[in-house]
């Protein structure tokens, strides 16, 4: 079983390169793609079982890979590719049938199956896609992604993008942190109020416990001290901010997340070990963009 597993890793996500137009020799977007790709939704997160065999180790392409096992923490940033209809209706690692046009994704290390936030650091747009493959295992690139992932984050053209890969723990949702948070938050002054569809934000403030949607998976643990960088009425202009801050601040390494709360997004980037590491930042933060983050703590 396991030999079936590698040899399907080797012949589905394995991370092609693209021509000059940004498809592999005949990896296209096919002729009857559907017309409604931009709406495609992204895939819910939920607990499975893992894959009894597509976990174990294996070796492609001369390397030997180690998948987790369980559902961990993980971030990464680098180059994602996609693939197309090359691997179309054939058999991925998990044994599914590949979707072109679905929302997954090929990795080398993340458990099958698994969930992953995809962000493209160029645009800010980010999606949410099901690891059900093994792959890319073209040096450099850190993930494979469908056809409709890499359409709905704006690379198909060009094949690749520089993403952030985020590891979705469905089982750790905002509803259990808020039970985390609340046990060790300790109050303190109310901060000033939060900017709306603005470029810069009030001064620095006193932290304050702040709570998540309850049907918002989180990625890392929810308990820490962020930065939050300014809220928007709509999605769209949260990722606006985001890549602007991505652009303007390269030597920025901490997530910056958006985050749905009472009709808001919200972007939030951390979390620091502490408020002084975050009030170090926030200064870096303030004198390149004129942008004063907020201070929270949840």
């Amino acid at each position: 079983m396991l030999a079936v597993v590698a040899l399907a890793a080797g012949l589905s996500g394995c991370g092609s390169e693209p021509s000059r137009g940004g498809y592999y020799k005949d990896d296209g977007p096919g002729g009857r793609a559907p017309s409604n790709l931009d709406k495609v939704p992204d895939a819910k997160p939920r607990v499975e079982p893992l894959h009894p065999a597509a976990n174990n180790a294996y070796t492609a392409l001369g390397k030997r890979y180690v998948p987790y096992k369980t559902l961990k923490p993980y971030r990464e940033r680098g180059i994602a590719s996609w693939y197309g209809r090359r691997f179309h209706g054939q058999p991925t690692s998990s044994g599914e049938r590949y979707d072109m046009y679905a929302m997954s994704a090929a990795h080398t290390i993340l458990p099958i199956p698994s969930y992953a936030r995809v962000t493209n650091l160029a645009n800010g747009r980010s999606v949410i896609v099901r690891v059900n493959d093994r792959g890319p295992f073209h040096s450099g690139r850190i993930i494979d992604l469908s056809y409709a992932a890499a359409h709905r984050l704006g690379y198909v053209a060009s094949g690749s993008a520089k993403v952030e890969v985020e590891a979705i723990l469905p089982g750790k949702t905002a509803a259990s942190a808020r039970r985390g948070a609340s046990a060790t938050a300790t109050p303190a002054p109310a901060a000033a109020a939060t900017p709306v569809e603005a470029g810069a934000a009030p001064a620095l403030a006193a932290p304050r416990a702040q709570h998540l949607d309850a049907d918002i998976p989180l990625a890392i643990d929810p308990r820490g001290v962020f930065l939050q960088l300014g809220a928007f009425s709509s999605r769209e202009n949260a990722e606006d901010m985001r890549a602007k801050i991505y652009r303007r601040l390269d030597w920025l390494n901490d997530p910056v997340e958006i985050r749905p709360r009472s009709g808001l997004y919200r972007l939030y980037a951390g979390p620091y070990r502490d408020r002084a590491a975050a009030l170090e930042v926030a200064a870096r933060i303030d004198a390149a963009m004129q942008l004063t983050p907020v201070v929270v703590v949840r």
